[in-house]
């Protein structure tokens, strides 16, 4: 201790004159009764507890106190067990009210008997005290408990039915007098019973759908007795069901329903309503609208979000179907889902399976009765805004679902490396009820409903579309953009085409602010997406669905579906929307507020400098547009229509060009020895040995006569441009029996040309690495291919050259009577087979209603699945050389122009301007000037001929005639004195058919 500068020490001293042991033991006795006196209190605080509870039931029921002395009574006894802290006294309360519990029921028991055996009509009544002490100790899980509320409701069913008044039953004859405690022992009552069948739900799984009518089981008496208390009729009925939805009772009943039908068999009660379906049918009309004073309850334990959710819901509960269909019960309903999807508000419960979530569900159900709600007189325009979002937003969580034409066009020969597979997780049945629902009923309602009342005419001072135009546009397109992007097309773009004005109301909702330049903002876009965007989205399929199948006197004379004047504006809205999209702002678009504008009128910029600045543009594109990542390659690759088709081909060969030299190949060259007897065979063995970086490179080949003597003649190119001519016309000759033609001679694979050669599958992969090579070379080969299989080298499944599409338009008779059947013949080379388009096909009749779905499957057996091995190796040999982004530029008549180059005429200005001359001839040689106006003197054909000849043909070195040097592209060409002899010496060579060994 440190030294504290006091030198003493001094004595404490106790001025109660008390010892120090004397003090202790007198604290010791304080602490002591203070502890037993705190034990006490605490005792008689938790028995006052106890008999508050007791007792305010009794006072209650004794002496029919004002509700309001019932909530003050009830806050007293909140306050007092507040006091208790400490789990031991909780614990010491609940075991002390168990007691007081078991007090009550036995001398309840001894009162009404253990079966209630007593009780009569009057223990109904007010002035008893059946109900005060049922109440105070029922227990939802004591198997005695549930058997007296089960008597109960029996004693309840009988004595209504003699007296035919439940009101009279609980209240005597004045129940205005009594209606407090009436309503309390009410409400108590109904919640009871759905709490007694909720708490044993599983040991009464399998009679929880059972029918009044089939049976008297504990659950169903239990519920009936619901039914009975909770009848619209009956005064306190808005009070009871306010009571039950603050319990909810929707999380109650879904319990139910999910728990009943794991274990539910469709039973042979048609036409009869379970009890549990007759209880939800008379809660879900309390949707607080006038006369019903129910409020509005939190949407997580709504009828939506508990019961709609549940998988195929109208299946088991079909009654309930119709009362939520109609009137104004799926108005209200929708609409506080509408609210929910505005809130991004995640009410839903846990899903029931993984491949049935409750969105799903909830959208399946919803969707098979909007058509029945969309019908109803009193259907809204705001109903169609609602079901329009609801519909949108639980599409976009769907996974995409194919139909199974669709799936049929794809097999697993059609797949390319990179390609990926969605695996769908949604239950069948589910899938099947959401695109029944989506059918053509339901889509002409929808629009009928979003866009009644909206006219096509324009006024004189047309200032856009109002906000009720705006609204409808943007609910429909939301929604059907989704909905082309989840659900199978076929019927959903025929009717929107056909059956509703769609397109009309479109088109002129876009042309009208187009025109004003103010694109309205549409609400279910993000904030910087452009307001044409959505339009445009959904506008463009179906318009495209339309041209696939109008003939031309309805396209050209009838003018549908737009008139040649719309036509030209929409070419240039939709040019003006991809250069906005694709070049001005290719990640982030223009504020929905602004147009889509063009410079001001007095801001023009003179003609030389706009000149200028095109082919700037033009040079940057055709530079750049050869390497991806490029403004310019995406705009190839998303709308090569905005380049012409002569710039295209040039950014073809360029890409070409780049290959080659990118390609070690350029430095070698790969030597074929080719008999000309037999040309296919010779190629096919050199060239499926060669690697993609050889085939890139160049190939200089060698012909062997039939005396088995190599020809004369080195290869400069000349040599190989004839060998390709001459293997691809034999290789594509119908006589080979690789390829048909149709009637207009356009060539496609063999759908039996298995049955001709052993290894066609290894041809087909040949021919399209030979077809890819000429092209890959700029050679053109005079193969005519049909549009349908050009259509497979940019991997895309067409039906659009059937000619019978939408034969009903045209046929007014009933098509049943041309006696056709989902069935279809093949017969090759005389053996016939039949195969059946749908499962059990030969059992369905084509009917005026199925006879699109008959048209579709039919072409996609003639055009897809018949050629579909032949198709995928041929595409699989073409994409060695050419990537598909490089054929995806082009359509498919542009395609045939760089394969066959053009039918029409040929340009020999041009040629002409890229011809050299040697040997003294010059430009403005006598000679020279004669041979051009000889050749174009000459028909097309022989025009041709020429180009042959002088390319990659045949040649004559005898008297003195017109030669060409075809491994090196050069015409030898005579001093001819006059126009006539040449004409005659050109037209007799270039018709002779010679080898490279007269040379």
């Amino acid at each position: 201790m440190f030294f504290s500068g006091d030198p003493t020490t001094r004595k404490r001293v106790d001025l109660g004159g008390r010892s120090s042991k004397e003090r202790d033991r007198q604290k010791l006795l304080e602490q002591t009764r203070l502890e037993r006196n705190r034990r006490l209190y605490l005792r008689r605080q938790n028995h006052a507890a106890i008999k508050i509870q007791v007792g305010f039931i009794e006072f209650e029921f004794e002496f029919e106190f004002n509700i309001h002395c019932y909530i003050a009574a009830l806050h007293v006894y909140v306050m007092l067990f507040a006091f208790a802290q400490g789990a031991m006294i909780v614990l010491v309360g609940k075991k002390a009210m168990e007691i007081e519990h078991s007090k009550v029921r036995e001398q309840f028991f001894a009162t009404y008997g253990r079966h209630i055996q007593n009780v009569n009509r009057q223990c109904f009544g007010p002035q008893s005290a059946f109900f005060r002490q049922l109440f105070f100790f029922f227990n939802a899980r004591n198997v005695s408990d549930i058997s007296v509320l089960v008597e109960t409701c029996r004693l309840m069913k009988h004595f209504v039915q003699e007296s035919g008044d439940v009101v009279g039953l609980f209240a005597g004859i004045d129940y205005s007098s009594k209606r407090a405690l009436v309503d309390f022992r009410v409400k108590k009552f109904a919640f009871a019973c759905i709490q007694a069948v909720h708490q044993n739900r599983k040991e009464l799984k399998d009679q929880l759908f059972v029918t009044p009518e089939e049976s008297n089981t504990p659950p169903t008496l239990l519920l009936e007795a619901v039914v009975l208390l909770i009848d619209s009729r009956l005064p306190w009925t808005c009070k009871v069901v306010s009571y039950l939805l603050e319990r909810n009772v929707f999380t109650l009943l879904r319990e139910l329903i999910v728990t009943g039908k794991e274990s539910m068999e469709i039973h042979s009660s048609y036409g009869r309503i379970s009890s549990l379906e007759r209880v939800l049918t008379l809660i879900i009309p309390h949707i607080g609208q006038k006369p019903c004073i129910c409020p509005n309850i939190d949407p997580r334990w709504s009828f939506f979000s508990q019961i709609l959710t549940i998988p195929f819901l109208w299946h088991l509960f079909p009654y309930i179907k119709e009362v939520f269909a109609t009137g104004r019960t799926s108005q209200h309903y929708i609409h506080q889902m509408a609210l929910c999807v505005q809130n991004h508000a995640n009410v839903l419960p846990h899903e029931v399976s993984m491949e049935l979530p409750g969105y799903a569900c909830l959208l399946g159900n919803i969707l098979e009765t909007a058509g029945v709600a969309l019908s109803q007189p009193d259907c809204s325009f705001e109903m169609g805004v609602d079901l329009a979002a609801i519909t949108t937003f639980l599409l976009k969580a769907l996974p995409p679902i194919k139909s199974s034409r669709e799936s049929s066009m794809v097999s697993d020969d059609d797949m390319t490396a990179g390609d990926e597979v969605m695996e769908l997780v949604i239950n069948r049945d589910l899938e099947k009820q959401i695109t029944s629902a989506i059918d053509s009923r339901f889509l002409l309602q929808l629009t009928n409903v979003l866009f009644s009342g909206i006219h096509l005419l324009r006024g004189p001072h047309d200032e856009g579309p109002g906000d009720k135009e705006v609204a409808a546009v943007g609910a429909a397109c939301a929604f059907l953009h989704v909905a082309f992007n989840t659900l199978p097309l076929e019927h959903i773009m025929t009717v929107l085409a056909y059956r509703t004005e769609l397109v009309q109301l479109l088109w002129h909702y876009m042309k009208r602010c187009h025109e004003i330049r103010k694109w309205p903002f549409l609400p279910y876009l993000s904030g910087d997406a452009p307001g044409w965007l959505l339009p445009l989205a959904v506008f463009c399929p179906v318009y495209k669905h339309m041209l696939t199948i109008v003939d031309n006197e309805e396209f050209y004379e009838q003018e549908k579906p737009l008139s040649l004047k719309d036509i030209r504006h929409l070419i240039v809205i939709l040019r003006e929307a991809l250069w906005h999209l694709l070049w001005l702002n290719p990640t982030s678009h223009p504020n929905v507020g602004k147009s889509v504008s063009s410079p001001p009128a007095n801001k023009m910029l003179p003609a030389e400098a706009i000149q200028h600045r095109v082919s700037t543009v033009a040079s940057e594109v055709l530079s750049q547009a050869t390497i991806d990542g490029t403004r310019a390659n995406e705009i190839l690759k998303q709308a090569p229509f905005l380049v012409p088709f002569t710039s295209r081909a040039k950014i073809f060969q360029l890409a070409s060009v780049r290959q080659r030299h990118g390609s070690h190949g350029v430095f070698t060259r790969s030597r074929f020895r080719i008999r000309r007897d037999h040309i296919l065979e010779d190629a096919y063995s050199q060239m499926s040995t060669m690697s993609e970086e050889d085939l890139r490179g160049a190939i200089r080949v060698t012909f062997v006569n039939e005396l088995g003597v190599e020809e004369a003649g080195i290869d400069g190119g000349g040599i190989f441009k004839d060998f390709m001519e001459n293997i691809t016309r034999a290789a594509f000759d119908v006589q080979y029996g690789l390829f048909k033609e149709t009637s207009d001679h356009l060539l496609y694979p063999n759908p039996g040309s298995g049955m001709i050669h052993e290894q066609h599958l290894q041809f087909f992969h040949f021919l399209g690495i030979l077809l890819a090579k000429a092209m890959f070379e700029g050679i053109l080969v005079d193969i005519p291919f049909a549009t349908f299989f050009l259509s497979k080298l940019k991997r895309k499944y067409e039906l659009h050259t059937i000619a019978l599409a939408y034969c009903n338009e045209h046929y007014e008779a009933d098509i049943s009577e041309l006696e056709l059947y989902f069935v279809i013949l093949n017969n090759e080379y005389g053996e016939q087979t039949e195969e059946e388009l749908l499962p059990g096909g030969k059992n369905i009749r084509v009917t005026n209603e199925n006879v699109i779905t008959f048209i579709h499957l039919v072409s996609n057996h003639r055009l897809n699945f018949q050629i579909r091995q032949q198709s995928s190796h041929f595409l699989r040999g073409f994409q060695q050389l050419i990537q598909k982004d490089w054929i995806n530029m082009f359509n498919e008549h542009e395609l045939q122009l760089l394969i066959s180059g053009s039918l029409d005429s040929l340009d020999f200005d041009d040629l002409r301007q890229n011809t050299n001359y040697v040997g003294g001839y010059h430009s403005e040689h006598y000679v020279i000037e004669m041979f051009w106006e000889v050749l174009k003197s000459f028909s097309l054909e022989n025009q041709k001929k020429f180009l042959k000849a002088a390319g990659s043909a045949s040649e004559e070195a005898l008297d003195r005639l017109p030669t060409s040097a075809t491994c090196m592209n050069l015409l030898k060409l005579p001093p001819y004195r006059s126009k006539e002899q040449m004409s005659t010496k050109l037209l007799y060579a270039i018709n002779a058919e010679a080898g490279f060994d007269l040379s």
